[in-house]
């Protein structure tokens, strides 16, 4: 098994665009030739387009695209630039008078960073599909739909951290498994090779980590809603030739890197939301693709983070030492 990058994965163009200065964005996911796709919600709190067609009971066979986004649910509007755009290049499915391209979604709420007036819409989905076909590169950090993300948010946006969108890809034989996912939760993150929590709510005093499993424990009582959209949105993608129905469990299984590097996971106030989409080149088994898929998405949360960049008075991992 070794490290690859993402963009190395065969059959998917990444594009992300981003209002800096708003602190928002959306990554599309595209697959022109579609691909089997399956998703998990874990969170208390999703918002999501056209989730329900994956069940494998029903008849959606295969997947255009798969757009990640802040704006909270304003920001389902940048589906619509990513199905203008599919469908000037012909990308969808064939219904004689034009095609239909298949884009599910799933949003973040990002409005308590920067201007909350300014969410990702129909203009800033096209833009990140023509990125995505101009060959744009993955930038990890403060892009796409982890510009305005946020991390560790129970104690209060004063004491969170910066969030952020990350990516990691590994590869072992012919077997590919990416993952590409926007952090913006409530816990705090761990990485599990360093052995330690790198960001999260900090103390009052804003000098070391306030442990939110703790604090949320301590709080059992208290009832607020912390904004009930915080959430960590993730898209595995792989080669393995997959059914509906294991492109589900794989969505599934791609949850745990979830859970190893967030402390607590899918809580009541996040959504979080994990797809998957299979090309389909490579017999492979379930299970070897969710060993791959659940460490890319632990990997993904911990490259967002180290990549985050601070944002105002919202401290990136990188410029906090705690005492």
């Amino acid at each position: 098994m070794k490290e690859i990058f993402i963009n190395d994965i065969n059959g998917f163009k990444i594009g992300q665009t981003q209002n800096h200065e708003a602190a928002t964005g959306c990554t599309v996911v595209i697959c022109e030739k579609g691909a089997v796709c399956g998703v998990d919600v874990r969170g208390g709190s999703p918002i999501t387009r056209d989730t329900e067609s994956l069940n494998p009971v029903n008849n959606r066979e295969k997947v255009h695209a798969v757009m990640l986004a802040g704006g909270s649910s304003f920001g389902l509007d940048a589906t619509a630039g990513v199905m203008k755009y599919l469908e000037q290049r012909k990308i969808g499915r064939d219904v004689e008078v034009t095609v239909v391209p298949n884009v599910c979604a799933a949003i973040l709420f990002d409005l308590k960073c920067g201007g909350h007036d300014v969410r990702p819409d129909e203009h800033m989905g096209y833009a990140a599909c023509e990125n995505a076909f101009a060959g744009q590169k993955w930038t990890s950090g403060n892009y796409g739909a982890g510009t305005g993300a946020l991390v560790g948010g129970f104690r209060g946006k004063d004491k969170a951290m910066k969030g952020g969108i990350g990516s990691a890809a590994l590869e072992h034989g012919a077997l590919r498994v990416g993952a590409v996912v926007a952090v913006n939760c409530i816990g705090d993150i761990y990485d599990s090779r360093l052995g330690k929590i790198i960001a999260g709510a900090r103390s009052d005093c804003g000098t070391y980590f306030a442990d939110s499993e703790s604090a949320i424990l301590d709080s059992f009582g208290d009832s607020k809603d912390y904004f009930s959209g915080n959430t960590i949105l993730g898209c595995i993608i792989t080669n393995a030739n997959l059914t509906k129905a294991q492109a589900t469990k794989l969505a599934a299984l791609g949850q745990n890197g979830i859970a190893r590097a967030v402390r607590p996971a899918h809580t009541i106030y996040d959504g979080d939301t994990v797809f998957a989409m299979c090309t389909g080149e490579l017999a492979a088994t379930l299970d070897a693709a969710g060993i791959l898929a659940s460490k890319t998405v632990e990997y993904a949360i911990i490259d967002a983070i180290k990549n985050a960049d601070t944002f105002g008075k919202f401290l990136a991992a990188k410029d906090f030492c705690p005492v």
